[in-house]
């Protein structure tokens, strides 16, 4: 009898079989390239995030440009500090916002309104994955339009400076030390005692201040060796030496706001103002897909977001009201303006630029720890809040 040897059963090809991540909540790279995709084919909502974040500030500029090239006499340069510290809080920051909110709310809903999201449910997707892949798909898009935008005023504003710094009205040398200021004061006393303000305190200039800048501003100098005042009284006209001192005193109680004064935005505001209007784009997006996806609708979710930069945060940034200050923090507008950097304007108006943070000082008190914390807090949980609707609702 003949004995059949057992046949093994056959070994997998191959090896061990791969194993499915399909199931994992992080968010793969093909995951994140493809709501990349899906966000930069609407065309439509392209345009409209290249012409708010580049356009307006760069059909500003060259505005700007074009007039000071065919009348330099009328018009101003185009760039310089004053025009960075305006432009940067009043079109970038707002306006960034603004258009990093609508991507958010599109990011969050374009799966429903498409009518995909049955379909990416039944591929066995971590609906969590899905959902993550869209801050770095969306922040991809945003971010780069932002810092382009902003590159162009950082050039205009550097290249096409001003050459000589108008303090008050007055040509003044910039950069110099108090010393330097006080000394160039001396020299040119004209134009400082009829030109920069001064604040005099208790009852008024003395008699002999009085009598140095009726000798410049009124006769000048050169003039008669006296003045007849009202009532027949002579004032006699201050000697050079007593113009000398006062045109010095008026540049020491000015000098403090000079140094606030610049031809051209630094390097170091550049760089500190380009970090902070993308955290804001940064919020703005995350916020938007949180709510975005809450909701569903991506027109509401839009307009939710508009009031709250318009309206609400303005009101909660500068309304003082003491049994609602905690919750008046809480607003994530506030905490970002907090972190503005000091030699920016107010960003909603009122105060700010050279004055070295003027607007900011009339904020709603906050830390920066409190601040920083109130950011990260919204980030957090409008996340959670984006994921956890995702993820029960309805395929």
């Amino acid at each position: 009898m003949t004995a059949t040897p057992a046949v093994d059963a056959p070994a997998s090809i191959g090896g061990p079989s791969p194993v499915d991540h399909r199931g994992s909540w992080v968010p793969n790279g093909r995951m994140i390239a493809t709501r990349f995709m899906e966000l930069r084919k609407r065309r439509g909502l392209m345009i409209a995030l290249i012409l708010v974040t580049i356009g307006i500030p760069t059909v500003f500029l060259v505005i700007r440009l074009l007039l000071h090239a065919f009348a330099p006499k009328t018009y101003g340069p185009a760039g310089g500090y004053d025009i960075f510290t305006a432009l940067v809080p009043g079109v970038l920051y707002v306006f960034g916002f603004i258009v990093a909110a609508a991507l958010g709310c599109t990011a969050g809903t374009v799966d429903l309104t498409e009518g995909m999201f049955r379909h990416l449910v039944v591929t066995g997707r971590s609906r969590l994955a899905l959902y993550l892949a869209r801050i770095p798909a969306g922040l991809a898009i945003i971010l780069p339009l932002v810092a382009i935008g902003f590159t162009v005023v950082c050039a205009v504003c550097v290249f096409a400076a001003p050459t000589q710094l108008s303090y008050q009205n007055v040509t003044v040398p910039a950069g110099l030390s108090h010393s330097a200021f006080d000394t160039w004061a001396g020299d040119h006393a004209d134009e400082v005692l009829c030109g920069i303000g001064y604040r005099f305190t208790g009852n008024g200039p003395s008699p002999e201040m009085n009598a140095v800048f009726n000798s410049v501003c009124g006769n000048g100098p050169g003039g008669p060796g006296f003045k007849v005042a009202p009532g027949g009284v002579t004032t006699p006209v201050a000697s050079p030496a007593e113009i000398r001192a006062t045109a010095i005193t008026v540049a020491d109680q000015n000098y403090t706001d000079y140094s606030h004064h610049f031809l051209s935005p630094s390097n170091s505001l550049m760089i500190k103002t380009g970090l902070w209007i993308e955290l804001e784009a940064t919020v703005g997006f995350v916020v938007g897909l949180g709510l975005g996806s809450l909701l569903g609708q991506r027109t509401v979710a839009v307009i939710i977001m508009v009031i709250l930069e318009l309206v609400l945060t303005p009101i909660v940034s500068r309304a003082h009201l003491a049994h609602l200050i905690n919750l008046q923090r809480s607003v994530v507008g506030l905490a970002v303006d907090h972190l503005e950097p000091s030699a920016l304007g107010f960003v909603f108006g009122g105060g700010g630029g050279p004055g070295g943070g003027n607007g900011t000082s009339q904020l709603v008190p906050e830390t920066t720890g409190q601040a920083v914390l109130v950011i990260a807090l919204w980030l957090v949980v409008w996340t959670a809040i984006g994921a956890w609707r995702m993820m029960t609702r309805d395929a």
